[in-house]
């Protein structure tokens, strides 16, 4: 991957870019976004789609992997740039800065990003999955969450695996000031539980299901908690370059049937990008993603999400419930789905 920040790589900064950015340090606006979360850096010719890539999300590494957005776009004059993202506050972190216009996001953090005031909209779900659950050293004497109570626990805040603690404790008649919260990145958790500096680890895919392979425990699981992936675009990429993503809509139902029908092809990438053994892999993409799931946001995940939502409040994440609300109001639009194309890609490689 190329060493440069995805920054470094936009084309033809103007000098009212650069204007509006310092004007927004002294406002207090988020970095990369006016009032209106328009992009304060823009390209002057065919410009720089910036998307992530991430293990979580292997309809992204699938893309990456086989080139049809380079291909497709390259007429147009459209270079493609990869970042990857180490969790969806990650994602959400450089969607707030501008350095992605589109990220792979569960849709816990999704809402939390757009309750937030970042200027976002979900335009695909790229997955159902079972990726988060509470993980445990293999001779641990936690069997439940109820035995979290006066524990150490690593979870990333702001991501699926957190509001899944969260949901979790909730459950158990806990809550968050009963557990010892250790914030850590993903890969980061999975390395404390390992060396005994925290007790459990709400863990996220693929990274659990390493854990898990060598000696790591399931303490706790439920489908119910973990919300949808779906993949998240800045509002002004939208407004101002409806074409490309419309392709990356396109591509991302492309991988969806290729996936389908390259399924050890599918777990050997991941398996490639993450690290992992192919087996690990394998047990991942056919057990734990559901990626063959109804791809256009709607009444599903606004159904998942309005549960979440109050979580969101009551953990301070969200001053208010009509910032929830309102948020989840305006986060879904299926358009892209409805019009995807992936046959606009050409042949798949």
């Amino acid at each position: 991957m190329n060493s440069r920040s995805p920054l470094q790589n936009r084309t033809a900064r103007t000098l009212a870019a650069a204007t509006a950015v310092a004007a927004l340090a002294l406002t207090g606006c988020v970095a990369g976004e006016d009032s209106t979360g328009a992009s304060a850096v823009q390209d002057a010719d065919g410009g720089t789609l910036t998307l992530d890539f991430a293990t979580y999300n292997p309809l992204s590494l699938i893309i990456k992997d086989q080139g049809w957005l380079e291909d497709s776009l390259a007429e147009e004059g459209v270079t493609v740039e990869w970042v990857q993202s180490a969790g969806s506050n990650k994602a959400n972190e450089n969607l707030r800065s501008g350095a992605i216009d589109v990220g792979s996001t569960a849709g816990s953090a999704a809402l939390l990003n757009r309750a937030n005031g970042s200027p976002i909209k979900a335009i695909d779900v790229f997955s159902q999955p079972e990726w988060a659950a509470l993980v445990v050293g293999a001779d641990s004497d936690i069997t439940s969450v109820a035995d979290l109570a006066g524990r150490s626990v690593a979870a990333t805040k702001g991501t699926d695996p957190y509001f899944f603690l969260v949901q979790a404790l909730e459950e158990a008649g806990l809550s968050l000031s009963d557990v010892t919260v250790e914030q850590l990145q993903h890969a980061d958790g999975r390395a404390a539980l390992d060396n005994g500096a925290v007790d459990a680890w709400a863990g996220l895919d693929p990274i659990m299901a390493d854990a898990e392979q060598n000696g790591a425990r399931l303490a706790y699981r439920n489908l119910d908690f973990n919300t949808y992936g779906l993949l998240a675009a800045n509002e002004s990429f939208l407004a101002e370059d409806p074409e490309q993503a419309q392709a990356v809509v396109n591509a991302y139902e492309k991988a969806r049937a290729w996936a389908a029908e390259n399924p050890d092809e599918t777990a050997q990438i991941l398996a490639d990008v993450a690290g992992l053994d192919p087996a690990v892999a394998k047990t991942v993409i056919l057990e734990r993603s559901n990626l063959d799931v109804d791809p256009a946001p709607g009444e599903a995940q606004r159904s998942v999400l309005a549960k979440i939502g109050p979580t969101l409040v009551e953990t301070g994440d969200v001053a208010s419930q009509e910032q929830v609300d309102d948020a989840l109001d305006s986060l879904l639009d299926d358009s892209y789905v409805q019009n995807a194309d992936p046959d606009a890609l050409g042949a798949s490689s």
